[in-house]
């Protein structure tokens, strides 16, 4: 197998990703800092990526996680708890989620080792929609929905949002549906508006729902109809 195409199964990165990680120095082949990502490698290998050993196991694990508020969705964080915790070792060394939520948003994170599978999740040109239920501050205003459908400038950025999908549950609650993912975007889009987005909670992700027997916390495989909706 080549080296780049095993960096981007087993860790999550785009094959460009990849190829960046290796001329930055932050890959080594059996103790050795290289930069040629057609070189093959097998099983005997030893390979790190930023100074983690990466394991030659066979794909094919899939979780949802319901997450709670608190946690960061990175593996390594001084400031909160990472929800690699949730899992045992080694498996949790083994995972990388597809897309994060921010540490005071809850809800569905899915997670996986196959990172062709994740690549489809969170690459922009897939057009993944991600559903989220929203609690504001202030009452929703008649204008919000057709503002989402047109697209909202966001400051400091010179392109509006694409096309997003509003409805309306009660005066200050909404699912938001967006097929992007730009910084923070959700609360800057009700910023942008006027209001405060004061809840976050995501439960849909493409076609997979959070299931709602799971508890804050708790995660569960994916069945193979989930699985293959991304692939």
């Amino acid at each position: 197998m080549r080296l780049d195409k095993f960096l981007a199964e087993n860790t999550g990165l785009t094959r460009s990703q990849a190829t960046k990680a290796l001329r930055q120095n932050e890959v080594m082949l059996n103790g050795e800092i290289v930069k040629n990502g057609a070189l093959k490698v097998s099983a005997t290998d030893q390979i790190h990526f930023a100074g983690r050993l990466l394991d030659w196991v066979e794909q094919g694990q899939y979780f949802m996680l319901y997450k709670p508020q608190g946690y960061v969705c990175s593996n390594d964080d001084g400031d909160y708890p990472t929800i690699y915790q949730f899992f045992d070792y080694p498996l949790a060394t083994k995972l990388h989620s597809a897309g994060r939520l921010d540490v005071d948003t809850t809800g569905l994170v899915l997670l996986t080792d196959d990172g062709q599978w994740s690549h489809r999740v969170t690459s922009p040109k897939h057009h993944c929609e991600k559903t989220y239920l929203v609690t504001l501050a202030d009452p929703v205003e008649s204008h919000y929905q057709q503002a989402c459908e047109q697209g909202i400038l966001l400051r400091s950025e010179k392109t509006p949002t694409k096309p997003a999908k509003l409805e309306i549950i009660d005066d200050y609650n909404v699912n938001l549906t967006i097929s992007e993912g730009r910084y923070h975007q959700v609360k800057r889009m009700f910023a942008a508006l006027g209001n405060k987005v004061v809840a976050l909670h995501r439960w849909k992700i493409g076609d997979i729902e959070l299931d709602t027997r799971l508890d804050e916390g708790e995660f569960r495989s994916l069945t193979e109809v989930e699985i293959n909706t991304f692939r």
